[in-house]
């Protein structure tokens, strides 16, 4: 995936709302040091400096969600207890939205209490309720998703097992998604996945696929054999399965699967990963990924998650950074207007005067380059129009253009004295220019004034036009037409 896509995605994120359905719990945290062992005991003595107590469970899937920038709904059922209480109060600290959040006076709130020393979990204390849901409160929780099911984006379903996610429950969820076209992604307990009919996407772990299928995993030849009686169980379209360093599969009927192996990092702890999963895929579904972009997008987040301790969160612009490794210095500048149109809102707040121009700059050459430094110098900030493949096909004919917009972008990213560069499919740039209102308009010296495009738009706003020759004699026809003379008639 493009990081300007990627980047795109998170800007559309914040007008995405998301539902989470599942166990609600709070995770505590005692970080200590281990330097003794006990007198009463043959136990180690951790002298507690530091506590933290966080959203788990569903909850660590909200967090995620609320990190990567996404308005979260919440729906669930937790105690009338302390810890009932508190977790409804951390909720509503984050902004989330807990009309969805039913209380029984009679359960117990989970809460799941570690004990870390010298960064190693010594022990894991458990306070919780797995009994199923009482009727009235299975009711209400039908009820709300019924009623408000429709308003959201994605469904993200958080099973551990806890009760609240009774066969009514999910047969509710799966019709709300089947009947609006949402998409409900399933992170999955249990060896019965049978309850599962209806999900859009399913995303155990290996352990849990081996459970779920009643086969050993052994080798690419087994985890295909797992999952074809998974996606038979549970009639399912897709199934992600996590492999832990070995990346992830997606499994999707009538296809070869899709194997993505893990981004090389040292793991520190797996815990939460799954919901970092849950999330990231819930949003890039969301966003209008494919089910292929969004498990790569969701292999990237993990592989994250599991450097940090505990059930941590992934931000976007660590997602960002990660996925744009690869052709690191010029991927980062190539934009997509939205990214690119808050890019130029902050600069512009900064002080800096923004410069425009634009064109098809097909097979790049010294003229090209002493162009854009020129047009460099009026300003703070460059930023290059780049006319895709079909706007050049229309302007210049079937034949051009030469080299592949994607590769023009990043050959162009790499100059010094560009800063940003983004592509548009109109013959005009007009489009990019009302967006980002740039200070200072660049076009050859071939143009007038009066006939630059946007250049109304510019200067009604306090801008100017600046026009700039062309080093003589260097042109990518000149070039063209030097290739077919030397070599045309070669075989």
């Amino acid at each position: 995936m493009d990081r300007k896509d990627i980047e795109s995605l998170f800007t559309r994120a914040g007008r995405i709302q998301a539902l989470v359905v599942g166990d609600l719990m709070l995770d505590e945290y005692l970080w200590g040091k281990a330097e003794r062992i006990s007198p009463e005991a043959p136990v180690q003595v951790v002298d507690v400096t530091r506590e933290d107590l966080r959203l788990g469970g569903a909850g660590n899937v909200v967090n995620n969600l609320v990190a990567l920038g996404c308005w979260v709904s919440v729906a669930s059922v937790v105690g009338g207890d302390e810890n009932g209480l508190l977790l409804q109060q951390t909720l509503a600290a984050k902004g989330v939205d807990v009309a969805g959040l039913m209380i029984d006076p009679l359960r117990q709130t989970s809460r799941k209490t570690r004990v870390i020393a010298a960064h190693q979990q010594i022990v894991r204390i458990d306070r919780e309720s797995r009994a199923p849901l009482s009727p009235d409160c299975e009711e209400q929780l039908i009820a709300f998703l019924r009623e408000r099911g429709a308003e959201y984006q994605v469904i993200l379903v958080s099973d551990y097992l806890k009760g609240v996610l009774t066969p009514g429950v999910l047969q509710a969820l799966f019709t709300v998604g089947q009947e609006r076209g949402i998409p409900v992604v399933v992170d999955p307990k249990g060896d019965d996945y049978a309850k599962y009919r209806g999900a859009t996407l399913l995303t155990p772990n290996r352990k849990e696929a081996e459970a779920a299928s009643g086969t050993r995993i052994s080798g690419l030849l087994g985890l295909a054999d797992a999952a074809t009686k998974i996606i038979a169980q549970a009639d399912l379209a897709a199934l992600l399965i996590t492999r832990s360093e070995e990346g992830m599969s997606l499994f999707r009927r009538d296809q070869e699967p899709l194997h993505i192996p893990t981004v090389a990092r040292e793991v520190f702890d797996v815990t939460g990963a799954g919901d970092t999963v849950l999330a990231v895929l819930g949003l890039a579904l969301a966003g209008g990924l494919s089910r292929e972009e969004a498990a790569i997008l969701a292999n990237v987040a993990a592989g994250i998650a599991v450097s940090k301790l505990g059930t941590s969160t992934v931000s976007p612009e660590e997602i960002i950074e990660e996925s744009g490794r690869s052709h690191r210095d010029s991927s980062v500048k190539v934009k997509n207007l939205d990214v690119l149109a808050a890019i130029v809102g902050r600069e512009r707040e900064r002080g800096r005067r923004v410069v425009f121009t634009n064109g098809c700059f097909d097979l790049l050459h010294a003229g090209h380059v002493k162009y854009l430094q020129k047009a460099r110098s009026f300003g703070d900030l460059l930023i290059l129009g780049l006319n895709s493949d079909a706007s050049v096909r229309r302007l210049k004919g079937e034949n051009r253009p030469l080299i592949h917009e994607e590769e023009r972008a990043h050959l162009l990213a790499a100059l010094d004295c560009i800063d940003y560069v983004v592509l548009f499919d109109e013959e005009t740039p007009l489009r990019l220019i009302e967006t980002l209102l740039p200070d200072i308009l660049v076009k050859g010296g071939d143009y007038s004034r009066e006939g630059v495009v946007g250049h109304e738009l510019v200067e009604a706003a306090g801008g100017r036009v600046e026009l700039v020759t062309f080093v003589d004699g260097k042109s990518t026809t000149g070039i063209i037409e030097k290739i077919l003379k030397l070599y045309g008639g070669r075989e």
